[in-house]
């Protein structure tokens, strides 16, 4: 096997993507074509395999469908219980992504990946659940049919005419570490359809005569053979360039066409599309531009081009490689992409120019090692030239004047030389003048300066001197010898003048696509990238643009900005519609409308179409340049990855708002239901005794009877008033009413109303005589202080002490509310805050929203709160008020320690 040192920077960067992978969790894909090929059933074996290994196993989700199989191999794995969800009206089990995460087995089973969670849940599809599992080091088996690719969505609802709502992206599959075909003959499987093993009974007639008839299952089961073959086949790719694998492996026919200006390109074309028709194979056409190409004429780009666009229209690949060498080009992209066969055109050289100039066909052929070299002839005429470039004048006249005034000089330098060195040395000065005449002026002044220097160095310095007869016969040797050195010097100058040419156009196309890639990163928003885009455009190609972006009735509508708009009649926009509707650009320099004013390009992003853009050049040269022309495609390609990531962003956005508003919607409706029925059942129920047993009940019975009433409803009184205040808290409609106050007596109003409910508690409360006052809203901070307090007595244990205590620094107060109850779950220290969280459950119940509102109120007033658990057991909150202002003097009678 022909191998080589492998790239040290592509073998680092494997070796990093391989320590990432190491810390996460390996996914295994059983992937079917069809329901009922036996993805779960496969899925259940390779888990009873692995745990008859010793290796933990638990079913995270499985879908049997009443398969009696399906569930006889169940049995004797761990099950995980699923998660009720609430959902208009329905209870839904969902997979518990949690219990999962906290549970942690070594391998996890996730049947059905493209099914989507129910509202509420944390995400909004089953893969991405697989994602988090895999993130945390689980190894995930997961099932997915062929169907439920995002890629082929369009292509199964062609065939099957049903539009498969649940789809994965299809960068899971690609991540995948082993994905394991399940094929099942369609025969077959319409057989388990009949015998009632896919679907129950009632449901098989209505499957046999639409998704499962026998056309759609054999045209799905070939998508799915396709996908798995192209996996196979990337993992060969991967396996060849981490080895340094430079032989072709012959393992899928590759077809390379190589393309120049010559007449015959469109033959060649055709003759490739025929083979590769004819082999089932990809195939590419590939224009190696090498530096002299730089200087091709107007008529020979044109024709290059129409020959690479049409190469396009008839299904290749298209691909441009730079170099000075045309075949060793072509071999090394060949051997890089794993191709077969090389197809070129028959050389039209005649023999003696093929043995001074080499010939591209030879080259291949002694080569191509393993490779097959197909070679084409054409028509006459064809092969030939479309402009004879003896004829053509590369260098204006200045160019020769400048020749002749460089040999000059160098002559002038030898004369003075002349007298202290021999004439050998003499010759140095004239091969300098031609290779700064050639670097400056190109081939034709060098050619000029080279006969010049032969010359002038004869006329001047053999002798006889200031003629041009020659006395020794030896010179001739070297003025032939003189002449073939410059003319060397010179060829190999202007080489490398054309391949600096060459690197500075390499440079400026990766400048310009690192700019507006790097401005289109760093910012947010379609209108805004639209400007940023046109600008990037106007400027490259001295062009006016517009763009055009689809609505949701996949309508374009045109995109107004500074720099976004040129005048457009119905025609025009008309054009722009039939881009987006097809996928293909027309307009300006195409075969498709081509009266338009401008050229129209599909944007194209990840999921299909998303826009078009137009592009109206000054020049219409600009975008007949094929190089011009594979820029404009990269810079519209990375406009339409930048668009639809904005979009992807702004939906993604609107989805994680909606399900947060069903969860808290959910999280109220259970919070509040629950914490309204029990004190309106006390009311119901003690206001009904009051009501009907007037002559029984004694008067104790009574009193006690109106303060459960009151009780009760004092307490949906506090319920509404938390509800209430939360909204003015997050409507931000909170006003301070900023007051001096002495913070022990904000704390003993709040004790004081809290009395009844403190009975069962002591309360020890501690601050320093020297505490400044802070500067807040009384009632505000008041609430605070009999949030944090009704906490505690709801989690404290009866006959515990409750201790509240303040101190001071330079720049704030703190305070501190602690109890003895349980303390706080670790890692909840924060998440207590949130809405509706309650990290255990309290004896009296809550809505779970009295900790969210200090903080609001304390974060009001530029503080802080925050909760710890407690040395001995407890926990304890504390939160602080800034001191920005100087307090007022205040005059105490007695310098004596508050106590509240």
């Amino acid at each position: 096997m022909n191998q080589k040192r492998p790239d040290p920077d592509a073998l680092l960067k494997s070796v990093k993507a391989e320590e990432a992978r190491k810390a996460e969790g390996k996914l295994k894909v059983f992937f079917g074509a069809n329901p009922g090929v036996g993805k779960t059933y496969a899925m259940l074996e390779a888990a009873h395999e692995q745990r008859r290994d010793g290796v933990d196993v638990v079913i995270g989700v499985v879908e049997t469908h009443g398969r009696a199989e399906t569930e006889a191999l169940v049995n004797g794995l761990e099950v995980m219980p699923r998660h009720a969800v609430d959902y208009r009206g329905a209870t839904l089990q969902e997979f518990d992504l949690d219990a999962a995460l906290v549970r942690r087995p070594t391998i996890i089973l996730i049947d059905e990946l493209a099914h989507s969670n129910a509202l509420g849940m944390r995400h909004a599809k089953r893969w991405q659940d697989v994602q988090e599992l895999l993130q945390a080091g689980i190894t995930v088996y997961t099932t997915v049919n062929v169907q439920h690719l995002e890629s082929l969505n369009d292509v199964i609802a062609q065939i099957t005419g049903v539009r498969v709502r649940e789809t994965v992206p299809d960068s899971v599959l690609e991540r995948a570490d082993d994905v394991e075909l399940i094929d099942l003959p369609p025969d077959d499987l319409l057989q388990r359809l009949k015998d009632g093993k896919v679907y129950v009974p009632e449901q098989i007639q209505h499957a046999l005569h639409n998704f499962f008839a026998k056309g759609n299952l054999i045209a799905l089961r070939e998508l799915a053979l396709r996908r798995t073959a192209e996996r196979v086949d990337q993992q060969m790719e991967v396996y060849r360039r981490d080895h340094a694998v430079v032989r072709t492996w012959p393992a899928a026919e590759t077809i390379i066409v190589c393309v120049n200006m010559k007449a015959r390109g469109p033959r060649l074309i055709r003759a490739a599309r025929q083979m590769a028709a004819d082999l089932h194979a990809k195939w590419i056409a590939v224009y190696v531009q090498i530096p002299r190409h730089l200087r091709l004429s107007q008529a020979e780009r044109d024709h290059l081009a129409q020959t690479l666009r049409l190469a396009e229209q008839l299904g290749a690949e298209v691909v441009t490689l730079s170099g000075d060498n045309v075949a060793q080009e072509l071999l090394s992209y060949a051997r890089n992409r794993n191709a077969t066969k090389i197809i070129v055109g028959k050389p039209v050289r005649s023999l003696w120019k093929e043995w001074v100039f080499g010939s591209v066909v030879s080259e291949l052929v002694h080569q191509s090692g393993e490779i097959d070299i197909y070679v084409i002839t054409g028509e006459a005429g064809e092969g030939q030239p479309l402009v004879r470039r003896s004829l053509r004048r590369t260098s204006d006249v200045f160019g020769y004047g400048y020749a002749l005034f460089g040999v000059l000089i160098a002559t002038a330098v030898a004369w003075l030389m002349f007298p202290y060195f021999a004439a050998a040395n003499l010759t140095m000065m004239y091969l300098i003048a031609v290779i700064a005449i050639a670097f400056r002026r190109g081939r034709g002044p060098s050619v000029l300066a080279s006969i010049l220097s032969v010359a002038f160095f004869d006329f001047f310095f053999v002798p006889p001197y200031f003629s041009f007869a020659v006395s020794d016969f030896q010179y001739l040797l070297t003025f032939g010898v003189m002449l073939v050195v410059a003319l060397v010097i010179s060829n190999l100058t202007v080489r490398l003048r054309q391949q600096a040419e060459l690197a500075r156009s390499r440079e400026k196309r990766t400048g310009v696509l690192y700019a507006m890639s790097r401005d289109l990163a760093t910012h947010r928003g379609t209108g805004m990238l639209a400007q940023l885009a046109a600008k990037h455009l106007r400027d490259v190609f001295d062009a006016q643009v517009a763009i055009f972006l689809a609505d949701a009735d996949n309508r374009v509508q045109l995109q107004r900005g500074e720099l976004l708009f040129f005048d457009l009649d119905p025609k025009e926009s008309g054009v722009a519609q039939w881009v987006f509707d097809h996928g293909e650009r027309a307009g300006l320099g195409t075969d498709t409308l081509p009266g338009a004013s401008a050229l129209y390009l599909p944007l194209v992003g990840s999921t299909g179409p998303i826009g078009v853009v137009a592009v109206r050049p000054t020049e219409y040269s600009r975008l007949v340049n094929l190089d011009q022309l594979h820029l404009l495609e990269s810079l519209v390609n990375q406009i339409a990855l930048a668009i639809e990531r904005t979009r992807l962003s702004e939906e993604t956005q609107k989805a994680r708002v909606r399900a947060e508003t069903e969860r808290m919607r959910n999280a109220i409706l259970s919070s509040v239901s629950h914490d309204l029925r029990t004190p309106l059942a006390t009311i119901t129920g003690a206001a009904s005794s009051l009501a009907e047993g007037q002559g029984e009940l004694t008067a104790a019975a009574r009193e006690d009877l109106a303060r459960s009433i009151y009780r009760e409803a004092d307490r949906l009184d506090r319920l509404l008033k938390n509800l209430l205040d939360m909204m003015r808290i997050e409507a931000g409609a909170v006003q301070l009413s900023k007051e001096w106050h002495p913070l022990d007596e904000v704390v003993g109003a709040a004790l004081a109303r809290l009395e009844g409910r403190l009975r069962d508690h002591a309360v020890n409360t501690a601050f320093p005589i020297d505490l400044p006052l802070v500067l807040v809203d009384g009632v505000l901070l008041e609430q605070v202080v009999i949030n944090l307090v009704e906490n505690a007595v709801k989690y404290a244990p009866s006959g515990s002490a409750i201790d509240l205590s303040a101190s001071a620094s330079d720049r704030e107060v703190i305070a501190e509310v602690a109890d003895r109850g349980p303390g706080i779950p670790f890692g909840e220290e924060a998440r207590i805050f949130d809405k509706f969280y309650r990290a255990r459950p309290a004896r009296e119940g809550g809505v779970g929203l009295g900790l969210t509102i200090c903080r609001g109120i304390v974060e009001t007033h530029g503080g802080r709160i925050w909760a710890e658990n407690r040395s001995g057991g407890g926990a304890v909150f504390r939160f602080s008020i800034p001191l920005l202002d100087q307090p007022p003097p205040v005059e105490t009678e007695q310098p004596e320690a508050r106590q509240a």
